[in-house]
């Protein structure tokens, strides 16, 4: 088994000169250039089955050009270069109980090597530090020690302990030209730090003495770091404090201890759990935690919050790392989250600035000073699509005394000045619109008022505009909505529930001054309401249905409304060309208007009510599908969709029905939601090279079918307006407005998009306010500071409970893909004409059921669709899969069926397929159904007289027992003893319960399901049921769906009674895998291999017998039925143990292929068992690097040749090569791993091999063989590395292979998907030959069972 991709919490970051971070996750390095954008150049495992928790720089002195030092110099093809800077990094990496030295080579091309050999230890290392000048490390470990490490001959040098003989949790080194000189800072188990000298003096007991002892803190420490200029030490501890210290010089020539009374100056509490990391800088204090962010603090100005960063979910910040900083006072500042994810902020540290938390958030406010008549109570942003920046926008106000305002270039002046009608009332709205047969542009305003009078007018030429009529009464709402020929559309909300529409157009008139022109529509007519007004519309793209509108109302319905194509107006016969005064004649136009409004066009189709009483906010469509938001705090996506036959209520004469995909909650609190926008790329790059690619046939056809795009919220959370990135589930803008009681806009409005940055516009108190200064810079580099850049996409901040996989997608070959991709992108290309993307479903504790794809060559990961539906942790899913062909591109289709607390259960459709834009999968998720049973128990009739169920229940496990076209059959085990069977119908759209039994009488932890078939083609349903009492139950279910097919579901049939109960455990059994073994045995019956996994760590063989009815005829196909149950004869037939199968509770279990079984658990083993008729032997151990591993998910699959491991990103490192000093230091390290020992080939029956490694004189550590893989498994090794081979491999950047030591072909290659604190993604190859060797043994053993 190897690694082919990794999702862990980042444990390590490190900064090299503001030009590169480093990242530990779990055992992977992974190198990102800084310059912008942000980027991964290069990764390699390094630590085989440590977690990286240190990365440490070597400081290499500044040789002369004529110093013939090697380290100084870069080898090119004309001989040595003259720099004098070094052009590669050395790198002490570190972690658990082993450290490792590691190059970085800064060239053209960005590469990592492996310099030695994985030196172990026998204590957990938590600090290492480089002598300067020397090849040797300092090393802390966590019981108080220290030893001086000289890598290049792998020799203790010098160990040291302390007298102090307690448990670190943390430790500093404080190295300077010698051991003698270094001091160590540690953090003990008692709260306490204490200062010592390794390489001081020492007593009697040969140990040092403490020098200095630190008291305060009431939790263990977690971080220590050092300031020298100031000679101040911080401490970040588990009492969600940082102290800092004044302790003076420490370290240096001498070895100083500093002070002999050190004080606390500051004791900073602002984070809400445990502090994980601290860093210090001259003027401020970076601490981040548990809770999720990152705090600036200003510890001289009384120790206040001036920044907080917070990028990720739940889990917390587990490594911080902050930039040496900049002339212009600029660092760098990145967070790694528990949730895999890397954060990268830029913070301007300043001396003078000293403000408080809340200071610091309303200084972004501008006030822009409004000096007009009156009272603000409107206000627009005039778009400028040739201006796209900050500094140069314009924003247009309508006062209480109807005047209308324009702010540009920093000044206010008066646009337009309304009569007395437009005075204590008024609505305004603005528009960009494009002049006819011309590439100018020119912004329209609107402004309504209480008498149903509409003002039209251009800001450029106010006095040039037109006054329309919209009944008599009040004007709710004004919108623009721009057509499919670049025309513009006017709507108007009047009395009575009437939605005036007109055409509006600006042309140029022959003398070429612009004239406005206005035709009117037939009008919207609501249906009644008590809050009959419009509040939102959008206008869809011309189809064969002709032209359709979709409204929301004030009353919270979706309505569409279809607009006959010869109600459009002749523009040629338009006798509008003059220019109008607001006193001028309009009976023209007033004729032309009552004519076309007496006709009024009613809905034809309606979701009544869907979003609230409080109203639809805002519709939006995008790529044929709709996105609705309103007050309620809800987003719905929804389609247009026509009846194939019939009219269902609701549809309109056409067949026309709104019908809702997907029904999406923002963040907890923020109800008040405005509108959508789509989300662009966080990277320019790949924005720019999206607009520069062509769109194919195939991306056009994939567009009309509608894809969920990726977008943002926008809406009010409490008093701050705040966009919401609802798959990272995090805020990327919040600004303090006061809430949304208030005219607001946002800048840019570039056609429904959100490019990563943003200001707002609003009236807060009769002032005009802007969350960005207009004097400022606003472009993407600066901006996006606000909300950082994202290295690598967090997945779940909290453990993942359960994994299935859905499916495989291919990416599509395309020329114009892999168009001018050169450099460092070549794999990109690579992946895109022959990637192959697994697409998995994960389930975690924070709620959320995240949609992954996972390409298995390279390793990356995308994040398709996140689902945040439930209400508690995600505990079981189950998945039907079918795939279809459309537009030439393979279409995965997978009914998702997710199981949580609270007794709450979600049916998904999702249809999976390939981006030819964006170049990944996408994901279209459909909600089907949702169930609760608390909600089912509230439905029964005569509910008083029975005891009501326990709204607590959890669902523990589900399977799946039936799959037909329109109806799924599941039974769910749950924490209330009942096992429950549940039918679910996708054309009803309903979850309906049909029995539970209570027969185990305690919590059902597991539940699986198989199907037989006799000779005669009749097909039995069992299903298996495992409780904490260690049985198993097997019951017969194949009546229950003939009942269901012959049409009487409304008798909802009875439970069955339990068939066989088969002892397997001591406990909880925590994970069942089934398989039918022999279909059609010759005796009328088979046989049925159960796998159990419990509590007690025993892994559980169990085959159950299983005979047929003689008449053959119960439960066919064919829907013959029998009125007795039990006809089925089962039986155990035999049971085998594996008692220490783990080491702790084994949580799930699989069977890969025949006779191979995946097994996992907490103890972070993976085990690969060979299931054998007489036995049951470990084959293959992985030690995984996800902790708590809770589920698995197996699958096979082909693999073409071996060029395709040429694409790996370099996870593995079974052969690592130590290039150290030239041929001779090679020779002397593979001669380390050839005298290390070797395994027994008995390995594959179950005996523990010899440990394979080499022992030195030091007590302390040992060397890991380089043969063994990423796991360090003795069960992995299978011969030592020679020599010649050695020679021949050489260790590049991606950890790869040569490619002449591949073979051509492959066989059938098994997944093992392992998810916990993150997910692991394993390869095991070869599955043929086990398959093979377990049919032959079953053939052997056919013959003697059939003499039985």
């Amino acid at each position: 088994m190897e690694t082919a991709a990794l999702v862990a919490p980042v444990t390590a970051l490190e900064f090299l000169q503001d030009a590169f971070l480093l990242t530990g996750e779990g055992p992977v390095l992974t190198v990102y250039s800084l310059p912008p954008p942000p980027k991964a150049c290069a990764s390699l495992s390094v630590l085989q089955h440590y977690r990286i928790h240190g990365i440490r720089r070597r400081i290499l002195p500044a040789f002369p050009p004529q110093s013939s030092a090697p380290e100084t110099f870069e080898k090119k093809k004309d001989g040595l270069s003259s720099r004098t800077e070094p052009s590669f990094y050395d790198l002490a990496v570190f972690g658990g109980k082993a450290v490792r030295v590691v190059r970085l080579h800064d060239g053209e091309r960005l590469r990592l090597e492996i310099l030695g050999p994985l030196l172990e230890l026998q204590d957990w290392a938590l600090d290492v530090r480089w002598l300067s000048g020397e090849m040797r490390l300092c090393v802390a470990v966590a019981h108080n020690s220290a030893l001086l490490l000289d890598v290049s001959t792998g020799i203790a040098l010098a160990q040291q302990s302390c007298m102090e003989g307690c448990l670190l949790y943390s430790a500093l080194l404080l190295v300077h030209k010698s051991w003698s000189d270094t001091v160590l800072v540690g953090g003990t188990v008692f709260n306490q730090l204490v200062l010592w000298k390794p390489g001081g003096g020492c007593n009697s007991d040969h140990k040092a003495p403490v020098e200095r002892r630190l008291l305060g803190h009431s939790g263990v420490i977690f971080s220590i770091t050092y300031l020298l200029e100031e000679g101040w030490l911080a401490s970040a501890s588990d009492d969600r404090s940082v102290r800092v210290w004044a302790v003076g010089a420490l370290g240096g020539s001498g070895g100083k201890c500093g002070d002999l009374n050190p004080a606390c100056l500051r004791v900073l509490f602002g984070h809400q759990a445990r502090v994980f990391s601290v860093h210090l800088s001259p003027g401020r204090v970076f601490s981040a935690g548990e809770d999720g962010a990152c705090l600036v603090w200003d510890w001289a100005g009384g120790g206040t919050v001036v920044r907080t960063l917070k990028g990720h979910r739940a889990g917390g910040v587990r490594a911080l790392a902050v930039s040496e900083g900049t002339a212009t006072q600029e660092r760098w500042v990145a967070t790694g989250g528990a949730n895999a994810g890397v954060r990268l902020w830029q913070v301007v540290e300043s001396l003078d600035r000293k403000e408080t938390q809340e200071e610091a958030v309303t200084e972004k406010l501008t006030d822009l000073k409004f000096s007009g008549q009156g009272v603000p109570k409107a206000v627009c942003i005039a778009e400028d699509h040739e201006n796209t920046y900050w500094s140069q926008f314009k924003c247009v106000v309508c006062t209480d005394r109807g005047v209308v305002y324009q702010y540009r270039d920093k000044q206010w002046e008066m646009v337009w000045q309304g009569p007395a009608e437009f005075q204590s009332y008024c609505v305004m709205e603005s528009i960009t619109i494009s002049v006819k047969n011309s590439t100018a542009k020119v912004d329209l305003c609107a402004v309504g008022n209480l008498s149903g009078s509409i003002q039209v007018f251009q800001l450029s030429h106010p006095q040039s505009g037109i006054l329309l009529k919209a009944g008599s009464g009040k004007i709710h709402s004004l919108i623009w909505q721009e057509g499919d020929k670049k025309d513009m559309h006017l709507l108007a909300s009047g009395a009575e529930g009437l939605t005036y529409h007109w055409f509006v157009e600006v042309k140029l008139n022959k003398n070429s001054s612009l004239a406005l022109s206005v035709k009117p529509l037939p009008p919207f007519l609501l249906p009644p309401c008590a809050k009959r007004w419009l509040t939102a519309a959008v206008r869809l793209p011309s189809t064969s249905q002709g032209m359709l509108w979709v409204c929301g109302d004030r009353r919270g319905s979706l309505l569409l409304f279809q607009e006959e194509d010869h109600l459009e107006p002749n523009w040629e016969d338009e006798s509008d060309g003059k220019q109008t005064e607001e006193n001028g004649d309009r009976n023209s136009e007033t004729k032309d208007r009552k004519d076309m409004h007496d006709v009024k066009l009613q809905p034809l189709s309606c979701l009544l009510g869907v979003h609230g009483k409080q109203g639809v906010t805002s519709v939006y469509e995008h790529q044929g599908l709709l996105y609705s938001t309103g007050r309620d705090g809800f987003v719905r996506v929804f389609k247009v969709k026509q009846t194939a036959t019939g009219k269902p209520e609701g549809s309109g004469k056409d067949g026309l029905q709104l019908v809702v995909l997907r029904v999406l909650r923002a963040c907890k609190g923020m109800e008040w939601l405005e509108r959508v926008l789509i989300l662009k790329s966080e990277n320019p790059e790949e924005e720019m090279e999206g607009e520069l690619k062509e769109v194919t046939m195939e991306a056009k056809q994939m567009e009309k079918k509608g894809r969920e795009a990726r977008f943002v919220i926008l809406g009010f959370h409490a008093t701050n307006f705040v966009v919401w990135d609802p798959v990272k589930q995090e805020r990327l803008l919040a600004v303090p407005c006061g809430g949304g009681h208030r005219s607001w806009s946002l800048w840019p409005f570039r056609q429904g998009y959100w490019s990563g940055y943003g200001a707002l516009v609003f009236i807060k108190q009769g002032t005009v306010m802007a969350s960005q200064s207009p004097g400022e810079s606003s472009s993407w580099d600066v901006l996006a500071r606000t909300g950082g850049w994202e290295l690598r996409e967090g997945i779940h901040g909290r453990g993942i409970g359960c994994v299935c996989r859905l499916g495989t997608v291919r990416a599509t070959k395309n020329e114009t893909q892999t168009k001018g991709i050169v450099g460092r992108d070549e794999v990109r290309a690579v992946d895109i004409e022959e990637g192959q993307w697994e697409i998995v479903a994960t389930g975690g504790e924070d709620t959320s059921l995240t949609v992954l794809a996972v390409n298995s060559n390279s390793g990356n990961i995308k994040v398709l669709s996140v689902i945040t539906d439930h209400i508690s942790g995600i505990r079981t899913m189950a998945v039907v899969t079918a795939h279809e062909r459309e537009c030439e591109n393979q279409l995965l289709s997978a009914l998702l069926v997710s199981a949580s607390g609270r007794a709450q259960m979600h049916c998904y459709r999702l249809s999976i397929g390939w981006d030819n834009q964006r170049l990944v999968p996408s994901c279209q998720v459909v909600q089907v159904a949702s169930h609760r049973l608390d909600e089912h128990w509230e439905r029964k009739r005569n509910r008083h007289k029975m005891v009501k169920m326990d709204p607590e229940t959890r669902y523990m496990s589900v399977a799946v027992v039936e799959e037909k076209t329109d109806l799924t059959l599941l039974a769910l085990g749950c924490s209330d003893g009942a096992v429950r069977l549940f039918s679910i119908s996708e054309t009803n759209r309903q979850i309906d319960l049909l029995w539970e039994t209570f027969y185990h009488q305690r919590c059902v932890l597991s539940v699986a399901t198989c199907i037989l078939e006799d000779g005669k083609g009749n097909r039995y349903r069992l299903l298996f049921s495992a409780a904490t009492d260690g049985k198993i139950v097997l019951w017969d279910l194949t009546e229950t769906p003939s009942l269901l097919s012959t049409g009487t579901q409304s008798r909802a049939p009875s439970p069955p009674i339990p068939s066989l109960d088969v002892p397997a455990h001591q406990s909880g059994v925590n994970s069942l895998a089934v398989r039918v073994e022999k279909q059609g045995h010759q005796d009328g019956g088979c046989l049925v291999t159960v796998a159990s996994g419990g509590d007690d760590g025993q892994l559980t063989v169990s085959r159950i017998r299983v005979k047929y009815p003689e008449n053959g005829t119960f439960g066919s196909s064919r829907g013959l039925q029998s009125q007795h149950q039990g006809l089925l004869h089962l039986s155990v037939h035999s049971q085998l143990y594996v008692p220490l199968a783990h080491a702790a509770p084994l949580t799930a279990l699989r069977l890969l292929r025949p006779g191979l079984m995946v097994t996992t658990s907490s103890d972070q083993r993976v085990c690969l068992w060979r299931v054998c008729n007489t036995n049951v032997s470990l084959r293959e151990v992985l030690c995984s690097h996800i902790a708590d591993a809770a589920g698995l998910a197996v699958w096979e699959g082909w693999v073409k040749g071996e060029e395709d491991e040429e694409r790996k990103t370099g996870f593995e490192s079974k052969q690592e090569v130590a290039i150290w000093g030239g041929r001779e230091s090679l020779t002397r390290l593979v001669r380390r791993s050839k005298t290390g020992g070797s395994f027994s080939k008995e390995r594959e029956t179950g005996d523990k091999p010899v440990e394979a490694v080499s022992k030195t004189d030091d007590p302390i550590y040992r060397i890991r063989d380089e043969k063994t893989d990423e796991t360090g498994s003795e069960c992995n090794q299978t011969e030592a590395v020679s020599q010649d081979q050695a020679e021949r491999e050489v260790n590049t950047d991606t950890g790869s292979k040569t490619s002449s030591e591949r073979r051509k072909s492959r066989g059938k290659t098994g997944w093992v998907l392992v998810c916990g604190q993150g997910f692991q993604l394993l390869r095991v190859r070869n599955t043929e030959t086990d398959e093979q060797m377990w049919t032959e043994e079953r053939t052997r053993e056919g013959g003697g069972e059939s003499k039985e």
